[in-house]
Formats: C-alpha cells, sequence, structure tokens
C-alpha cells in the first residue's frame, strides 16, 4: 500500500523510492525504473560525476564488493536498514509484475517456469495476494 507524504498544497503518494538514496518520488525531480529498482536524477547525476573522474584503463585488481568497504561493525549495521528496505520494494515490485501477469491469464506453471520454481510453489507464495 503507498504511503503518502504531505506537501503544502496537497498530499501526494508515494509511488517508489530510489534504491540508492532511497528518497521517495515525492522528493525527487525524476525516478527511473528498472527490473525492480528505482534510480532518482540525483543519483544518476552522482554516478556522471564519479564515472567521468574515474581514471580511465583497466582497474587495477579485484572489484570489492560494497560489504568489503566497511571498515567497522558500526558501518556494516548501518547499511543493514538499507538493504532491508530495498528488499522490501523488490518483492512488492515481484508481486505486482505477478498479480499483472496473472490479469493477463498467465497460469501459476507459467509464472513458476518464469521464477525458476515450481507451478505449486508460485502459487503457495503469491495466491493469497489474489
Amino acid at each position: 500500500m503507498p504511503a503518502t507524504t504531505e506537501t503544502s498544497e496537497t498530499a501526494e503518494a508515494v509511488i517508489a523510492c530510489c534504491s540508492f538514496c532511497f528518497k521517495p518520488n515525492t522528493e525527487v525531480q525524476r525516478l527511473v525504473a528498472g527490473p525492480a529498482v528505482y534510480v532518482c536524477n540525483e543519483c544518476v547525476d552522482l554516478c556522471g560525476q564519479i564515472i567521468s573522474e574515474t581514471p580511465e584503463g583497466p582497474v587495477g585488481g579485484a572489484r570489492l564488493m560494497p560489504w568489503d568497504n566497511a571498515e567497522s561493525v558500526q558501518a556494516a549495521l548501518a547499511h543493514l536498514p538499507n538493504v532491508v528496505r530495498a528488499q522490501a520494494q523488490v518483492e512488492e515490485s515481484l508481486l505486482g509484475w505477478v498479480r499483472r501477469a496473472r490479469t493477463l491469464g498467465a497460469t501459476w506453471a507459467q509464472i513458476g517456469d518464469a521464477l525458476g520454481i515450481t507451478r505449486q510453489s508460485a502459487w503457495e507464495r503469491f495466491a493469497a495476494e489474489e
């Protein structure tokens, strides 16, 4: 169920949040949707700056996963709430796509095949949401 954010003139519905900074669509200029992820114009601008400031050529050594950069327990723990919020947003998106597929006539077997699970597992996971 979408949350709402009060503004000075009207209440705007929060549809989704940026998967990077978690700002809702009501607090950014644009929010671009991808497969179960969203990115706001501010994060796109930041990524553009980072890419333009990165020297060209091969990157030496192995690339670190984001959690490999955490240097303390507090730093690692600070990221957990954001990961949980991202996971919830992905789950909501998955449910939306499954509902839409069902509305368009998809069978539980087709949904299971698309998700790499059995028909029964797909039905058990999503049928109660219909």
